[in-house]
């Protein structure tokens, strides 16, 4: 999936909706991701986010690439957050970033509003 400024927000509100109509018809057996848990995945994005925004560089240094890496791997320590990721398409949207700042900020964007798409339509945390 290749996120652009006009399909983000929708490709969000897809992948929430989607999740909750697989649990709602019990294809799921890994339960809706948490809010505390999305936002963890945020957390980081924003940290990531903070440093990219105060740069005018064009291109991702290498210590951000990094820790976009790091994010990777974090991203899938845990069977709710792991199925959350899958279906959200996030690895393939950190891998389509390729060191531009621009595509990275999208991402960030995507990620608002996975978290923005949960809380609106997810069920109460468990």
């Amino acid at each position: 999936m290749k996120l652009t400024e006009e399909n983000y927000v929708k490709t969000a509100e897809n992948v929430i909706k989607k999740f909750i109509q697989e649990i709602e018809q019990k294809k799921s057996r890994i339960g809706l991701v948490t809010t505390s848990k999305i936002r963890n995945l945020l957390a980081m994005t924003a940290e990531i986010y903070n440093d990219v925004i105060n740069s005018t560089d064009e291109r991702l240094s290498q210590e951000v690439i990094g820790r976009i890496n790091y994010l990777k791997v974090e991203a899938g320590r845990e069977p709710s957050v792991k199925n959350f990721v899958v279906g959200a398409e996030l690895l393939d949207c950190l891998d389509d970033i390729k060191g531009s700042r621009k595509q990275f900020l999208l991402f960030s964007r995507y990620m608002e509003a996975l978290v923005a798409y949960r809380k609106f339509y997810g069920q109460k945390d468990e």
